[in-house]
């Protein structure tokens, strides 16, 4: 079984105002990394994402750009929390390697845009189904906390985390 998945939504914008809503560091550090984004998203540059819910930033690297259409990212696997209990990590499940994340912007007229977000590449083992779910879970809360923002200037993850 791939580990993988893929979400949708539409936000009322024009494509360009809603691919730069990701592009550029400081809008996204508005609505979804709530310790903020270094570097614009640039083919070939590794970018820095800070969330207040998970310690330190995270490097993430650009893959692939096509203006208005489409960010290719690859990023280190989220494979959850560690096991209950604090068992140990078996050392090719602790080993790093990275997921990838494809973002797609399509136009739907001039004012309204289809934004797909996938990501694949974990582990097919427990932890990495739960990282995917984990990861899943995020992007859904990003992609909401995108439309609210670009559509109507509100941050729906301020005070959400610690």
């Amino acid at each position: 079984m791939d580990l993988k998945f893929k979400i949708s939504g539409y936000i009322a914008r024009p494509v360009h105002d809603v691919f730069e809503a990701v592009a550029d560091p400081d809008t996204l550090s508005r609505y979804f990394t709530t310790g903020g984004a270094k570097g614009r998203i640039e083919e070939g540059a590794t970018v820095m994402w800070d969330f207040h819910d998970f310690p330190g930033a995270f490097p993430v690297e650009v893959v692939e750009v096509v203006p208005d259409r489409k960010i290719v990212l690859k990023w280190e696997a989220y494979e959850g929390p560690p096991p209950e209990g604090g068992g140990d990590i078996p050392a090719e499940a602790a080993a790093g390697y990275q997921t990838t994340v494809t973002m797609e912007f399509d136009p739907q007229g001039d004012d309204r845009t289809l934004v797909t977000i996938a990501e694949e590449g974990w582990r097919e083992t427990e932890r990495g189904l739960q990282g995917s779910y984990g990861n899943c879970q995020g992007w859904a809360q990003m992609l909401c906390a995108m439309k609210a923002w670009v559509e109507h200037g509100i941050n729906l993850r301020e005070g959400f985390y610690k």
